[in-house]
């Protein structure tokens, strides 16, 4: 795989143009768009060394071969004082086909494990900036809409560019649900925004309006904050005037008027059905007419009550079923086409009968995603990821729900009970192996 290739580190005041370099801190820590990048400026280089790091790493063999060419490696010159010695009688070792097949297999394996652990760093500190964002609404207005607008910037940046998107499937995250909600629903919306090629001021308008759009809930007492089909009418009423107060709390924060109609309209439907102003789409904006779709989604995948949640794959032929009046249908045929048919977190049998868990989409290119393989012939800790998109064998014949698989596939592919998703770059292989 060519994510695993050498890295060292470097001094930061010996940092040229041309280097690639990774920056392992918190990705809302730096203003770039990625953590690992070619340096292209001398203004890159001085903002890299105001973050504070004395030494940074980079990786010499994604570099340019003038900046790589005046560097000693460390790391290259260590494997060449260990390596055997010319005449000494000690023959170098000639890799087999199955040992370099096993070899590519476990540098994948690491490579993918790295990229979901950077994907669960960066939605765990999402969710604690949403959070805190959340916590503060009532009495630090102002502070709230800094950590909102922040937020909303770091993912917008982390999504400019030509490069394609992959949606990730997380495993069970820490923290409360009401921000994995919010966050799930701000990612995806963001993702959507970013199909329809909306501008910046578009793009945070989602993002903080996604972000938010449940704020009003903190003036609702706990029992009526989430929908009940058994709620009285006079429950109801009260449930849906958390609208009204998120519109209130947003203009105290002093959000922009776009976040703020996501806030007034994210629980309005295209055809005149939603509340509270029963508004239909020619009166609802583009940005509200996504997360009211990314809302209604997500809350079908995590529901209040986790027993009554719907597989992803179950969530989406729902929505395209009975959503096609009461959601935009450009928006929602765009939902569909970046998700998949079978979206991260779908239980699914192959065409060779074997269950897989699908674990990430690309979001230009979603038919073919990353799955999860359940083999009782390997060690759950070393199960294969295989990327369909690069498999031309083999494909998804079916989605099941997780308690129709069989016992022993259900302990190794271990459904996640709520699904979390996030974001990246994503990686170009012909590998099957993702």
């Amino acid at each position: 795989m060519k994510d695993a290739l050498p890295t060292s580190l470097i001094e930061v005041q010996k940092l040229r143009v041309g280097m690639f370099v990774h920056l392992d801190v918190g990705w809302m820590a730096h203003p770039f768009p990625l953590s690992s990048f070619k340096i292209s400026s001398a203004d890159q280089i001085a903002t890299i060394r105001g973050l504070g790091k004395a030494r940074v790493r980079w990786s010499p063999d994604k570099s340019d071969p003038d900046a790589a060419a005046e560097t000693v490696v460390v790391a290259e010159a260590a494997e060449a004082a260990n390596a055997p010695a010319m005449g000494s009688g000690i023959g170098v070792p000639v890799e087999t086909p199955q040992a370099a097949e096993a070899r590519r297999h476990r540098e994948a394996l690491a490579a993918a494990r790295s990229r979901l652990t950077l994907c669960e760093r960066q939605f765990a500190e999402a969710t604690k900036a949403c959070r805190q964002a959340t916590e503060a609404a009532l009495t630090r207005p102002d502070e709230a809409r800094t950590t909102a607008e922040a937020l909303s910037r770091a993912f917008v940046d982390k999504m400019v560019g030509d490069q394609e998107m992959c949606i990730r499937l997380l495993t069970e995250a820490a923290g409360d649900k009401a921000s994995h909600h919010a966050v799930n629903v701000a990612v995806i919306s963001l993702l959507m925004g970013r199909t329809f090629g909306l501008s910046q001021d578009e793009m945070m308008d989602v993002g903080v309006g996604a972000l938010m759009h449940d704020i009003g809930k903190l003036e609702l007492p706990e029992r009526v904050r989430h929908r009940e089909e058994h709620f009285t009418v006079a429950e109801t009423q009260f449930y849906q005037e958390h609208v009204a107060h998120g519109v209130t709390i947003a203009r105290k924060m002093g959000l922009q008027p776009g976040a703020t109609l996501v806030i007034a309209q994210h629980h309005e439907h295209a055809d005149g059905s939603g509340f509270p102003l029963k508004l239909n789409s020619d009166r609802m904006t583009t940005a509200a007419r996504i997360v009211s779709l990314v809302n209604r989604y997500d809350n079908m995948c995590n529901p209040h009550v986790p027993s009554r949640a719907l597989t992803p794959h179950e969530a989406l032929s729902l929505l395209f079923a009975q959503g096609k009046n009461r959601y935009d249908t450009a928006i929602l045929g765009a939902f569909i086409r970046m998700m998949g048919v079978y979206p991260p977190g779908s239980t699914v049998q192959l065409t060779d009968d074997r269950y897989a868990l699908v674990m990430s989409v690309n979001s230009t290119r979603p038919l073919k995603p990353t799955v999860l393989v359940h083999d009782p012939r390997t060690p759950r800790d070393d199960a294969l990821l295989l990327n369909l998109e690069a498999d031309s064998r083999l494909g998804i014949r079916r989605s099941l729900k997780p308690q129709a698989l069989p016992p022993d596939a259900i302990a190794y592919l271990s459904p996640r009970p709520r699904v979390s998703y996030f974001f990246e770059p994503n990686v170009t292989t012909e590998d099957p192996v993702a």
